[in-house]
């Protein structure tokens, strides 16, 4: 019982530490890549944690906020996911199967921060109008305390309270269900790719896709040479290497083309 209770702090405090990420300029410490390692490291098993998060990745690359959507909570999902999959010695469909409603249960409390963040903006409108830049700080502060302490408090009492109930609920399941959710998980990272792929994809990036696909297909190209030639080539195509004058120039040819993709 010690033991699962010093698991479940340091786990909440992955969970604050991603949700702090938010403050600090966004750098993807949030991505369940990068939550999956650090719950790896806190469950003694970073090689199954990396496995697990980078799965979960591809399941939640589309999970994006766009407008006044708020996607699930990929931070509780992930690391509670990636925990009780590593904690109760299951696989990656176990895991993958288990973090999407986690997010989704995890979001309805987000929506209720949220609420709260909006009450507490108006606190900041009224410092801006008086011109009080240190009052609008310390809102903002107050605020992304408040987020990180939920996400915290979800993580530690999901896995504190939730890990001999999900150990009865896994054991209760039977095995073609368990082995069709394994199934079912393998063909989520293809989702999450294809939601992505309609968000980006124009017509100036379908040949680069295609190009992927016949080296991985055909030329049984590794992942890591076909991530290093895409790599080479948006540095070609984004004009970095180029001289300042003629970087100019192809950024204004990018966003033209853009603008073309858009009609498109």
């Amino acid at each position: 019982m010690g033991s699962n209770l010093g698991i479940a702090l340091l786990l909440g405090l992955v969970g604050a530490f991603a949700i702090y990420d938010y403050a600090i300029g966004t750098n993807y410490i949030f991505r369940p890549l990068v939550t999956g390692v650090l719950v790896g490291i806190v469950m003694g098993d970073v090689r199954q944690g990396t496995i697990i998060g980078a799965s979960l990745e591809l399941m939640f690359m589309g999970a994006v906020s766009v407008g006044a959507y708020i996607p699930p909570d990929i931070v509780t999902g992930g690391i509670l996911g990636t925990a009780f999959a590593i904690g109760l010695g299951k696989d990656t469909g176990i895991a993958m199967a288990l973090a999407l409603p986690i997010s989704m249960i995890a979001l309805v409390v987000n929506n209720l921060v949220f609420m709260l963040g909006t009450v507490i903006a108006t606190r900041a409108d009224k410092y801006a109008a008086e011109g009080n830049a240190k009052g609008v700080f310390r809102v903002m502060n107050f605020f992304g305390f408040i987020r990180c302490l939920s996400t915290f408090i979800l993580v530690f009492a999901g896995y504190y309270l939730g890990s001999d109930v999900m150990q009865k609920f896994l054991d209760s399941i039977p095995a073609f269900i368990t082995n069709g959710l394994s199934v079912a998980a393998g063909l989520l990272p293809a989702v999450g790719i294809a939601v992505l792929a309609k968000m980006i994809l124009n017509k100036q990036l379908i040949p680069f896709l295609f190009l992927g696909f016949v080296l991985c297909s055909y030329f049984n190209a590794p992942i890591l040479a076909v991530a290093i030639i895409g790599i080479i080539i948006a540095v070609e195509k984004s004009g970095l290497l180029a001289p300042k004058g003629a970087a100019a120039e192809a950024a204004v040819n990018t966003i033209a083309e853009e603008d073309e993709d858009d009609d498109f």
